[in-house]
């Protein structure tokens, strides 16, 4: 008889300390005994990855990147090591995998690869024998055997992945946050746990600034259709769940980006400046295109760095924070938050308008003061709750 199967990820947080890893292993051992099979994906200890690289730093300032990739997979295999022994001694039979031991093959690219096959035949070995399976995240092995590491955010990559491939009935990733709200309850208070969003609302908000899912997985579970639930390891809850293509509100949330810079540019030049980011591997988070010129955002960071190179032709460069509404025909909000926002000394810099998100552009000393505004406006007024009722149409 086959059962139901569930896939796990356990981040950083979840896993920190011994005393934490026994308490993912009774939410390991509850799902098992609901009769459920699991696997789990694990993330390195909470600071481990980090401490992992400054050993690498003290020896190159800039590591190989091959070695790299094999230091730093290193912290994922103490978790789930850890955990397999905890669960053992408790009665439970659990086999630990790394990526490769589980033939998770990616590409080349080292410290940034990309998944391109799982050959899930030993897990679903393990699992006919009923073992709790426990899989390393965050890694996988090329076709010439070489580690590899999936970037940041990599094991939340690693589960979705496996869950697809196992066609688990769900991907449940487990994390120091009871679920997705309609803005970092750290910024608005108010903030409003959100108990289902569709996949398309999700990805906007990763896209946009969103920590709590990291972008890549939530693309891969939409286009294999995994559900995914988003729950707290220390708080029970039924948390949030990400599913289907019909949005539930016509305005799901607010995602921030800080530290960003606004880059003001001719049109001609901004051909040349795209190339100028691919070559130095900045990545353009967001283009406003005017009658006579074009504002680039990009990285706080990666600013110097282009400049270096590209300096000449930029008119005006200034430090900006991004606030973006998520949600359907969010257009319909863009005279309404304005004069929300000026009605309350926020002066916006730029917007840029999508079919799905509406991002101000704004001083970044204004950011928590502008979310908590618009929040409070599309979310906890009388006036947020009759408009969010309104019926959502696609077409």
């Amino acid at each position: 008889m086959k059962y139901p199967l569930v896939v796990q990820k356990f981040g950083g947080t979840s896993v920190g300390t011994i005393e934490k890893i026994q308490r993912v292993a009774e939410h390991i051992i509850k799902e098992k005994n609901s009769g459920n099979q699991v696997v789990v994906v694990v993330s390195a200890m909470s600071g481990e990855t980090n401490r992992l690289m400054d050993l690498a730093k003290q020896i190159d300032s800039v590591p190989t990147a091959r070695e790299l990739d094999v230091l730093l997979s290193s912290g994922e295999q103490v978790s789930m090591a850890l955990l397999a022994m905890a669960l053992n001694k408790q009665g439970y039979s659990a086999r630990s995998l790394t990526g490769g031991q589980a033939k998770i093959v990616t590409d080349y690219q080292h410290n940034d690869a990309t998944i391109i096959s799982i050959d899930t035949s030993i897990i679903k070995e393990l699992l006919a024998q009923d073992f709790i399976v426990i899989v390393a995240g965050f890694q996988g092995v090329n076709k010439s055997g070489d580690v590899t590491t999936l970037g940041r955010g990599g094991s939340d990559t690693s589960a979705v992945n496996l869950a697809g491939e196992l066609q688990a009935s769900e991907c449940q990733i487990f994390t120091d946050v009871d679920g997705i709200y309609t803005c970092d309850p750290n910024i608005v208070p108010d903030a409003k746990k959100i108990e289902v969003i569709d996949f398309a609302s999700m990805e906007v908000m990763a896209c946009k600034g969103a920590k709590v899912l990291h972008l890549p997985s939530v693309q891969y579970a939409w286009k294999y259709n995994v559900p995914l639930r988003v729950l707290s390891t220390f708080n029970p809850s039924v948390g949030s769940l990400v599913k289907g293509n019909e949005p539930k509100r016509l305005v799901c949330g607010i995602a921030i980006q800080r530290d960003m810079y606004s880059i003001k540019i001719s049109h001609d030049a901004y051909f040349n400046l795209e190339k100028q980011c691919q070559i130095l591997g900045i990545q353009i988070w967001g283009a406003i295109e005017r009658k006579d010129w074009v504002n680039v955002v990009i990285k706080h960071e990666a600013c110097a760095k282009l400049e270096l190179t590209f300096g000449d032709r930029i008119t005006n460069s200034e430090k900006v924070g991004l606030l973006t509404l998520v949600g359907q025909n969010v257009n319909s909000m863009l005279e309404s938050s304005r004069v929300l926002l000026v009605e309350h000394d926020v002066e916006p810099i730029h917007y840029d308008l999508n079919r799905q998100s509406l991002t101000w552009v704004l001083s970044p000393e204004s950011i928590d003061k502008a979310a908590n505004i618009l929040h409070h406006a599309y979310f906890i007024s009388t006036q947020a709750i009759n408009y969010s009722s309104k019926q959502v149409y696609l077409g």
